[in-house]
Order: structure tokens, then C-alpha cells, then sequence
């Protein structure tokens, strides 16, 4: 059976705090018992090499 689950950013703001922006997935929870973590595009993460904002970072599975 699949169940939804909510993947949070790790991504920071400028000011260093997290972005808040997360995604809803489904995963078999049968098949894959551990958590899952998955690099998807954030829109507000600050890339301090480039000094832009949105870039490639790492979502963690959390609760809904």
C-alpha cells in the first residue's frame, strides 16, 4: 500500500534559516522502510558560492 509523505528542504535563506518549502510524494512503505532523501530544485535556498537564490538541494522525508 502507498501512503503520502511530505519532503522538507534542507535549503537556508539568506538570513541562514530553512526555506519551508517542501513536496508530497507517495512511497510503498512495505517495500522501502528507511526515509527517504531525494535532491530536488528549491526556489528560496540561497547558493553562497553564486550569491543567488534557488538551487539543488537534498529533501528529507517528514511527517504530514
Amino acid at each position: 500500500m502507498r501512503e503520502k509523505i511530505k519532503m522538507v528542504s534542507t535549503g537556508k535563506t539568506v538570513k541562514n534559516k530553512p526555506t519551508g518549502t517542501f513536496r508530497t510524494t507517495t512511497k510503498n512503505k512495505k517495500k522501502t522502510t528507511e526515509k527517504l532523501k531525494m535532491k530536488y530544485f528549491d526556489p528560496r535556498a540561497y547558493n553562497s558560492t553564486t550569491g543567488k537564490v534557488g538551487m539543488h538541494v537534498l529533501f528529507e522525508e517528514a511527517k504530514i
